[in-house]
């Protein structure tokens, strides 16, 4: 007889999607991504952002219906940067007006923002001062910071100062495929640095603005397994990998002491700069040492042989390390909400497995009063995958680029249900995810 059961989460719990500016809004040409764009080779079958999902024209009215409607209560998107300040001595109000209009539609239909104030991209004059390289940076992102909250406070008051800045330094500095395309490991470490400087900076200045915020950064956490647990070496070049990706950051803002391959620097002004940790999880990977492989710090990266894997093998469905991930984030003793957490899925059929068997994750780890506050599914609708552009598909809704249609798909249908109920029941793992009934709930 198979288990019946409802597994529910705490009152007040954020149900949400998040999103973000370039990807979603369309029409950005004055940053270093539409820059990026436009050089051939750059990104997947040169594709382009070009209108996006439409946001910037307003097509965001729909789709926040589409979030209301299926029962979630909160949205994380971003703000453009180059919008605001398309130059060094000019503020577009009539863009912050915009974005004014968008958060009240947000707070209209009963979905409390959360808005990111960098993800990933930078406006052109910035990019041309040297950008992250430039030790100023930090002191130009806490001018704009300044003047977006005071703009914005009135209708938001949780902040994430900057998006997986391991993500982007390691994308833009490691040979990841972001702009500028460099491959200079002394170089992503300072701008690594520069990142927590500016973080540091901008939680300061928006408590002086809105002393009752609650400001974070979104952590992207990746797992790293140790091929052969009998093998010190693998673990050792499991922990090197974890303790430059994934430690770097938080651990600068939680001792004060930045520390990016063997190098350690004080700066005791991101100390405790933190009022919630936010997490994205997407996969794990399994670590081998390897002496052939000099150029990636002597290992070897690989999924593990029997992981379920997303269409184009960029994701393994890996539930385990969300509860690892939870683990993690939950020992620098702060609320965690997860920021961002999905996979690409344009068929729609592992999606519903993997969003359930991750949430079961979730559920656990609440279980054992860890304190985790909310959950954003990436995302709403499909969107621009960066250098991906869009070959892959994460949105709840389907889009047609060229007519901009969306179509729900059944996911979508089962993440209203979760938000609505507040909760997952093994019905839904058997109407949704019947291959996933076994594995989440052994006999």
């Amino acid at each position: 007889m198979k288990p019946e059961a409802t597994y529910t989460f705490p009152p007040g719990f954020m149900w949400g999607t998040a999103t973000s500016a370039h990807q979603v809004e369309g029409q950005n040409s004055n940053n270093n991504w539409a820059a990026w764009e436009a050089e051939p080779g750059h990104i997947h079958q040169n594709q382009k952002a070009g209108n996006a999902c439409g946001w910037w024209a307003g097509r965001w009215r729909e789709d926040f219906d589409r979030a209301a409607d299926t029962g979630q209560n909160t949205h994380r998107l971003s703000v453009e940067w180059s919008r605001i300040q398309p130059t060094p001595d000019r503020w577009d109000e009539e863009a912050i007006d915009r974005y004014r209009l968008m958060l009240r539609g947000l707070m209209e239909r009963n979905l409390m923002p959360m808005v990111t104030l960098h993800h990933f991209t930078d406006p052109l004059w910035f990019v041309a001062r040297g950008g992250w390289e430039n030790p100023e940076a930090p002191e130009l992102f806490a001018k704009f910071v300044i003047k977006i909250v005071t703009a914005l406070k009135e209708y938001v008051t949780l902040w994430v100062t900057i998006n997986e800045p391991n993500v982007y330094a390691y994308g833009g500095w490691l040979g990841g495929g972001f702009p500028p395309g460099k491959n200079d490991s002394a170089l992503a470490g300072k701008v690594l640095y520069h990142l927590l400087l500016a973080h540091a900076a901008a939680y300061k200045v928006i408590h002086k603005i809105q002393p009752q915020a609650r400001v974070g950064v979104a952590h992207q956490y990746r797992g790293f397994w140790p091929a052969r647990t009998w093998m010190p070496l693998d673990g050792a070049a499991a922990n090197l990998l974890s303790a430059n990706f994934n430690n770097a950051f938080p651990q600068g803002i939680a001792a004060g002491k930045y520390s990016f391959l063997f190098k350690t620097i004080k700066v005791p002004e991101a100390l405790n700069t933190q009022d919630y940790f936010g997490l994205n999880y997407y996969t794990a990977d399994t670590v081998k040492f390897s002496l052939l492989e000099s150029k990636s710090f002597f290992n070897k990266r690989y999924f593990p042989p029997d992981a379920i894997m997303s269409e184009t093998g960029f994701l393994a469905s890996l539930p385990q390390g969300m509860f690892d991930a939870l683990k993690w984030a939950k020992g620098y003793g702060l609320p965690v909400i997860i920021t961002e957490n999905g996979v690409e899925d344009s068929q729609d059929t592992m999606r519903p497995g993997y969003l359930l068997e991750h949430l079961q994750q979730v559920w656990k780890a609440v279980g054992y009063n860890w304190m985790v506050k909310g959950y954003f599914h990436w995302s709403l609708v499909d969107n621009f995958e960066w250098e991906r552009g869009w070959s892959q598909r994460f949105g709840l809704w389907e889009l047609d680029v060229e007519t901009q249609k969306r179509t729900p798909r059944p996911s979508s249908e089962l993440y209203a249900a979760i938000c609505r109920e507040n909760a997952f029941t093994t019905q839904l793992v058997e109407q949704y995810a019947p291959e996933s009934f076994g594995r989440m709930f052994p006999v």
